[in-house]
């Protein structure tokens, strides 16, 4: 229980990246940016969180937990208060994107590498509250930072953010007592559970590499759709006519759903196949779209946007169960560390051409168009993932 508290402190904070549509408006107004700019932001932030993702598991091992989880909060809150300070789109970049942004990929990955080395019978369950804890931040923190960012400017929030993202760093550290949970070495002759869909030789440093490719398809696709919602979900809301406060509310709600999906999802992969739960996923997802593009409206934005990013978040939960179930614990790390690479890419895709479709047209609506369509490949590719609830949840000696 330590270990899962010390993973939320560590976690929460940097997942407040997940409401960066709060702040959309005011920094295009405070650095002159477009909308297609503010996507970059987004975007190169995730770009630097999937690489420190796969940065984790090189220094996890040679790092205490503890003092891993103090560099990444001072981190992060340098590259906040950085950004606060900010005087163009460079220098925000580099302080929000690239610090922020790299720091927490490190946290994260960290965080779920220690939590799965305990033994648990809920390994599904844990793992989608893990990956929650991202949305979860954004849920609590949108509209406390719209609060502030009306109440006390935009610099001024951030930094107080900066603040928050230290203190829990340094909370989440003293939980894990400052050890170092350093993973055993698994043979590999367990890794084998379906027969020719898995491959127990390493490639890319993974073993079953090949239904890691298939996850990572279906994946992607999910990110693809659920980020542009959870990057500009204010901005999208505000085209279809919500207020300001509206927009905020709606961010705020939205990012809750996916976090509770996200649980769900890990906690239906206890019960359920891959195929069956990523399928099921992709179809609810482009249920959202469908309905938006045929009866616009704000409140029909705030369903169909929440529906979308619970597709993503039922995929993201089962993917991190899935990981859990079909690979070592020792590997888990790394195999989410590679699967989230395809959700950096899906960040730079959808999410900056929503940007730079709405800086053309001033609407969303081709962008929800798109989204519907990579629900639909998301399902075709979801037939193709193992059709069995595996019992075998791979275990050390």
């Amino acid at each position: 229980m330590r270990l899962i508290l010390a993973a939320s402190f560590a976690n929460l904070p940097f997942g407040t990246i997940y409401a960066f549509s709060v702040f959309l408006k005011s920094m295009e107004s405070m650095l002159s940016l477009t909308r297609s700019e503010m996507g970059i932001v987004f975007g190169l932030s995730t770009v630097m969180f999937a690489t420190g993702m796969n940065i984790a598991p090189v220094i996890y091992k040679r790092f205490s937990t503890g003092t891993i989880l103090i560099i990444s909060g001072i981190s992060g809150a340098i590259g906040l208060i950085l950004a606060s300070q900010a005087q163009g789109f460079v220098s925000l970049i580099f302080g929000y994107s690239i610090f922020f942004g790299l720091a927490g990929g490190i946290a994260f990955t960290t965080a779920q590498q220690f939590v799965n080395i305990v033994p648990t019978k809920h390994r599904g369950l844990v793992n989608g509250y893990v990956v929650s804890l991202y949305p979860l931040g954004a849920m609590i923190g949108a509209p406390l930072l719209g609060w502030s960012v009306a109440e006390m400017g935009l610099r001024q929030t951030l930094f107080n953010l900066a603040a928050v993202v230290l203190i829990s760093a340094l909370v989440a550290a003293w939980l894990t007592g400052l050890r170092t949970y350093i993973p055993r070495n698994i043979p590999q002759s367990k890794a084998s559970m379906y027969g020719h869909d898995d491959e127990s030789a390493p490639f890319l440093g993974m073993i079953q590499w090949r239904l890691f490719f298939k996850i990572a398809s279906v994946f992607f696709l999910a990110a693809s759709a659920g980020l542009m919602v959870m990057s500009q979900a204010a901005g999208i809301v505000q085209s279809y006519g919500g207020g300001s406060q509206f927009s905020i509310g709606a961010t705020s709600f939205i990012t809750g759903m996916i976090a509770s999906a996200r649980v769900s999802g890990g906690w239906l992969m206890d019960r359920f196949s891959l195929r069956q739960v990523m399928g099921a996923a992709h179809v609810w997802s482009l249920s959202g779209a469908v309905m938006l593009s045929l009866w616009p409206s704000p409140y029909t934005a705030l369903i169909a946007l929440t529906m979308v990013g619970m597709g993503y978040g039922f995929v993201s939960g089962s993917a991190a169960g899935g990981i859990a179930m079909h690979w070592p614990a020792t590997q888990f790390g790394l195999v989410t560390s590679r699967l989230y690479i395809g959700w950096c890419i899906a960040a730079i895709c959808l999410p900056f051409l929503a940007g730079w479709l709405f800086d053309l047209t001033n609407s969303y609506r081709s962008s929800i168009w798109i989204a519907a369509v990579v629900n639909v490949v998301g399902v075709a590719l979801a037939t193709r993932l193992p059709n069995k609830h595996s019992q075998h949840t791979v275990t050390e000696n």
